[in-house]
């Protein structure tokens, strides 16, 4: 079952730089990487750079869920890949999101996540992350204050 994949398409309105960098700034992350509606900010701490790690706790109730990895690949504005490491997924789990640039408001973004312990993980990270690249859509592209 290891071989399990997911891909996630989402067209976010944002300029893709904006998107891109989301990904790697910490206090950003820890807006929009909710796997659910309402869940608490998650801890996060990363080095953002090719060869980093990071670290993201998520708070499901009374529980704390850790999920780290490294960054394997950084392509500013077009590719991001990360190892995963999660209660829900095997050692060699990997996520690869690529930016596709629509014009300079809009930005294709295609998530893909490699390896699953069971279906069931594969359908729970399928729902989180289709969660977190609306949350991301939602907070990029909300009106800026005057």
């Amino acid at each position: 079952m290891s071989d399990l994949t997911l891909s996630i398409r989402k067209t976010i309105n944002a300029p893709i730089e904006k998107i891109f960098d989301a990904w790697l700034d910490p206090i950003m992350l820890a807006q929009f990487i909710l796997p659910m509606p309402g869940m608490p900010s998650p801890e996060v701490e990363n080095e953002p750079q090719q060869g980093g790690s990071f670290t993201i706790v998520m708070h499901v109730g009374e529980n704390k869920i850790p999920h780290t990895g490294k960054y394997l690949e950084i392509k500013r504005p077009n590719k991001l890949v990360f190892s995963w490491l999660s209660p829900y997924s095997t050692d060699d789990s990997k996520v690869t999101i690529n930016f596709n640039e629509v014009d300079s408001n809009t930005t294709n973004v295609e998530l893909t996540h490699v390896r699953f312990i069971d279906e069931e993980a594969r359908a729970d990270h399928e729902g989180g992350w289709t969660n977190i690249l609306e949350m991301l859509n939602a907070i990029l592209s909300a009106p800026v204050a005057a």
